[in-house]
């Protein structure tokens, strides 16, 4: 189970440059009624389907499944992918309370576009969060910007 917020961010994090950074390749397969997606984090490669459980007054609320995959086979999953490929740099932040700040910066055509996700133990802990002051506005339920979605744009939609 994953319960998550994401919020656009007002600026970047000075703690950014202390921690734990990923450069993610993705693409999507499918978006109808659930969403599969191949990923290739540094050097590791995997398949992830995902479906909405529920949507929360607080926090989305998904059912994930991840599977690790050879390079082989997710360079021919990603051939096949919807859209366009996303590129991000993924900074893992440190919050109080044992919480994660994974702060994505996007690369090519959505150069310039950031957003920062925290996942919760449970909804509750999603409705007690205050967010840091880097955080902006919450766009959790906006479904441009899901990365589903991001894939079709042409240009960084937020400029």
């Amino acid at each position: 189970m994953e319960i998550e917020r994401k919020f656009k961010i007002k600026y970047l994090p000075e703690a950014r440059k202390q921690c734990e950074v990923w450069e993610i390749e993705q693409g999507y397969l499918c978006e109808k009624g659930c969403t599969l997606r191949v990923r290739k984090t540094n050097e590791t490669c995997y398949l992830t389907l995902k479906y909405k459980v529920q949507t929360d007054a607080c926090a989305l609320v998904n059912e994930e499944r991840e599977f690790e995959i050879p390079p082989e086979a997710y360079k021919h999953l990603l051939s096949k992918a919807d859209g366009n490929c996303i590129l991000k740099t993924r900074y893992r932040i440190p919050l109080p309370g044992g919480l994660t700040a994974e702060l994505d910066c996007f690369h090519g055509k959505l150069e310039g576009l950031c957003f920062v996700e925290v996942e919760f133990p449970d909804v509750a802990a999603s409705e007690k969060f205050a967010a840091p002051d880097w955080f902006g506005e919450e766009v959790t339920f906006d479904p441009a910007c899901r990365n589903s979605q991001l894939i079709f744009a042409q240009e960084n939609p937020c400029d």
